[in-house]
């Protein structure tokens, strides 16, 4: 997406408020709409990988999550698919099952709601270029101890941990289902 592509504006309650460009979206803080999948091969390892320099968000960091933001009018179960299959080079995903979704905030004016999600993904991947600057799939016990090494993009990490606490007990804290 570029920054000219329309996304909608959204309240603290998930409810659209308006509509502008990305880049407007991005400059003055206003919160928006996001999708976070989690995708595994066959044998069940994570799709971990490092954002290009040419991000808009969180450029060079680390992430487990493939995702990005969900266009104006989109439904969050179509912006999964199709972010899934952009980011991984790939198509013919089985639709990615939805999971839980939070308000992700960091206190410094980004917010957005996050629609956490879970892909298997069995073919090769061919991840886009301009997206995805290295990629590997790698255990749970590998990405775990890779926490604390490498610098992982916040909301990824964020839901992370509250995909942990829903693997644990069944719900993730901030947990508002999908509406």
């Amino acid at each position: 997406m570029s920054a000219d592509e329309i996304l909608d504006v959204v309240d603290e309650h998930d409810r659209v408020i308006g509509r502008l460009p990305r880049g407007e979206v991005y400059a003055q803080g206003l919160r928006h709409r996001c999708v976070f999948i989690q995708a595994r091969d066959a044998e069940g390892r994570i799709f971990v990988h490092r954002r290009t320099a040419t991000k808009l968000v969180f450029p060079s960091l680390y992430d487990m999550f493939v995702g990005g933001v969900v266009g104006t009018g989109e439904p969050y179960d179509e912006a999964a698919l199709r972010e899934a299959e952009e980011e991984l080079g790939v198509s013919g995903l089985p639709r990615p099952a939805f999971l839980f979704k939070f308000l992700y905030d960091d206190g410094a004016g980004q917010s957005w709601w996050s629609a956490v999600y879970e892909v298997r993904c069995e073919p090769p991947v061919r991840p886009q270029a301009e997206e995805v600057a290295w990629h590997e799939f790698v255990t749970e016990e590998e990405l775990r101890a890779r926490l604390g090494e490498w610098e992982w993009v916040p909301d990824g990490l964020a839901a992370y941990e509250r995909l942990a606490e829903f693997r644990a007990t069944g719900r993730a804290s901030g947990d508002q289902g999908l509406s």
